[in-house]
């Protein structure tokens, strides 16, 4: 099943700085082959779900494994069955309307 998800992970315990943990989830989501749109907040993720939820598991290690004692994750998710949509079609759909 195909399935669009914003996550947004957040590593606790090692200060205020987060972007070298999150660069390395994005490392994990490249090398996973998923289609990602990095955003201020999180990163929007399109693929199969067991693919995208892999990798999100293996953003979670790679996280730990630098030094976070602790990881909350916040995932937004969305499936379709009545037909095929991407990330850039849902963003098209609302900028025609404006």
């Amino acid at each position: 099943m195909k399935v669009m998800i914003d996550l947004c992970i957040v590593p606790l315990g090692v200060g205020v700085s987060l972007s070298p943990y999150i660069a390395a989830c994005e490392k994990v989501l490249s090398e996973a082959g998923l289609k990602t749109a990095l955003h201020a907040y999180g990163t929007n993720i399109e693929g199969e779900w067991d693919e995208v939820f892999a990798a999100v598991k293996r953003c979670h290690e790679t996280v730990h494994a630098l030094g976070a004692p602790r990881v909350t994750t916040t995932i937004k998710v969305g499936t379709r069955t009545d037909r095929t949509q991407t990330m850039e079609d849902k963003i098209r759909s609302v900028c025609e309307k404006l």
